[in-house]
């Protein structure tokens, strides 16, 4: 069955918001366990700027969503389908 134009599209937003190494990082540290933008600013070594503007992207295109926890918003994956792309993709460049 061959997938039709809509998911194709779907599918090429999804490699476009991966092909940053910084959304990569997120991602990643999502895949272990929800985080702030804090946390994820301390788990990444990126700016709290950066982390934001990236997170703010990946919620737009449903990667990542936000819960409220008092004063801090928490992040997650959206689903683990994302996390094993990213590890997939990992373990291929890795590969010689």
């Amino acid at each position: 069955m061959n997938p039709d134009e809509e998911s194709l599209i779907g599918a090429a937003d999804l490699f476009k918001a991966l092909s940053a190494t910084s959304r990569l990082l997120i991602l990643s540290a999502l895949a272990h366990e929800p985080l702030s933008v804090s946390a994820l600013t301390e788990a990444t070594k990126l700016s709290q700027p950066l982390v934001s503007q990236h997170l703010r992207l990946l919620r737009g295109i449903n990667l990542v969503t936000a819960s409220r926890s008092g004063r801090e918003t928490i992040y997650s994956l959206t689903d683990h389908h994302v996390a094993h792309v990213i590890q997939d993709a990992i373990t291929h460049s890795q590969e010689r």
